[in-house]
């Protein structure tokens, strides 16, 4: 066993340097949250500009615009004052606009400046040297923390349509108008998904606790790897001013292959018979899962998820994540702890329980 360990320090250590590069990867890149039961999104802009594109971040916490026309646009602020100009040479905005200082805040619980206010002289500050910008903006969100709309709170049960939403813009002497809705979906009951969930993290355990041979915890461990690998693979697009959709993919990717080769290194194992092997990758296996999958925690109790793929397998991607992977840390540990490896007359080592 001993060389057992020295082994598994070696894949231990490179995994840790891997990942000091590549940092924890969540599915929502750029932080906030990664599932809500509120959801926005832009129905149309009018009208439409060639090179001119707008869009909802964080189901309704930012929006983004992408000006690709060559010409200035301005964005007023919520009484229509100067707030945003976005254009070739980049942002700028206006240190005098009150929109500046709200956006600061989700609920916009700031104290205005003596010299934010409305009819002021703009004072125009560049925050940006790229034609896009991604601001907060409290016109395409619920305003009122932990109280439902009126709506939702008469009948959770249902979605509802919250509001729809304008946001005003000026795009060379045009008028434009972004318009959107804000809706609420219901989240997946508790009393069918946590039992699922529970279900995932007791076979994990099971398989290294109560079957007598390696091989079904083996093959858990590949139905975590690819997990992993379609949790990276379905992470979805930035903002713009962060990086770009394949950088944040390959960045995400990272980890995501390093599960992917302790995974078959584990069923490799298993295959072998050598139990205590397959438990002590089970333990890494099951770190880097939950390293993975604890940033997107909320998914487990909301209705909406940040992806790029569908919304049933992003949810269970990061169920199979953080369920198999508390199990994988559990079940490997006790595998480790109940097999021993003997030589068998007619074969290679096979892994026997102990006690």
């Amino acid at each position: 066993m001993s060389r057992v360990a020295a082994r598994l320090l070696v894949v231990l250590a490179g995994l840790l340097a891997a990942l000091a590069v590549a940092g924890p990867a969540a599915a929502h890149v750029g932080g906030g949250a990664a599932g809500s039961n509120y959801d926005a999104r832009v129905l149309a802009v009018t009208p439409e500009v060639p090179g001119l594109t707008v869009r909802v971040l964080q189901f309704g916490d930012e929006l983004e615009l992408v000006n690709e026309t060559g010409s200035e646009v301005a964005v007023p602020g919520y009484d229509g004052e100067p707030y945003l100009r976005i254009g070739p040479d980049g942002v700028w905005r206006n240190a005098n606009s009150p929109a500046t200082y709200i956006n600061l805040d989700r609920y916009a619980q700031v104290d205005l400046p003596d010299n934010a206010e409305r009819g002021a002289e703009p004072d125009w500050v560049q925050v940006s040297t790229e034609p896009s910008y991604a601001w907060h903006d409290h016109r395409t969100h619920w305003m009122s923390a932990n109280v439902l709309p009126p709506a939702v709170a008469a009948d959770p049960s249902e979605a509802h349509t919250v509001f729809e939403w304008t946001v005003p813009l000026e795009h060379d002497g045009t008028d434009i108008q972004v318009a959107g809705e804000l809706t609420w979906t219901p989240p997946p009951s508790p009393w069918l998904v946590w039992p699922a969930y529970a279900a995932l993290a007791l076979l994990a355990v099971a398989a290294g606790l109560l079957v007598r041979g390696p091989r079904p915890l083996g093959a858990l461990l590949l139905v975590g790897a690819g997990a992993g690998l379609w949790h990276a693979a379905a992470t979805p697009e930035p903002p713009v001013s962060i990086s770009s959709h394949a950088g944040a993919i390959v960045s995400a990717l990272l980890p995501a292959l390093t599960a992917v080769l302790v995974g078959v290194l584990g069923f490799r194992a298993s295959r072998r018979g050598r139990g205590a092997m397959t438990g002590l990758f089970a333990v890494v296996l099951g770190w880097l899962m939950l390293v993975q999958g604890l940033p997107d925690l909320d998914v487990l109790w909301t209705a909406n998820v940040l992806s790029n793929g569908p919304q049933v397998l992003a949810r269970v991607a990061v169920a199979l994540l953080l369920a198999l992977g508390a199990g994988f840390v559990v079940g490997g540990i006790a595998a480790v702890r109940r097999f021993r490896e003997t030589a068998s007359p007619d074969g290679p080592e096979r892994p026997v329980p102990v006690g």
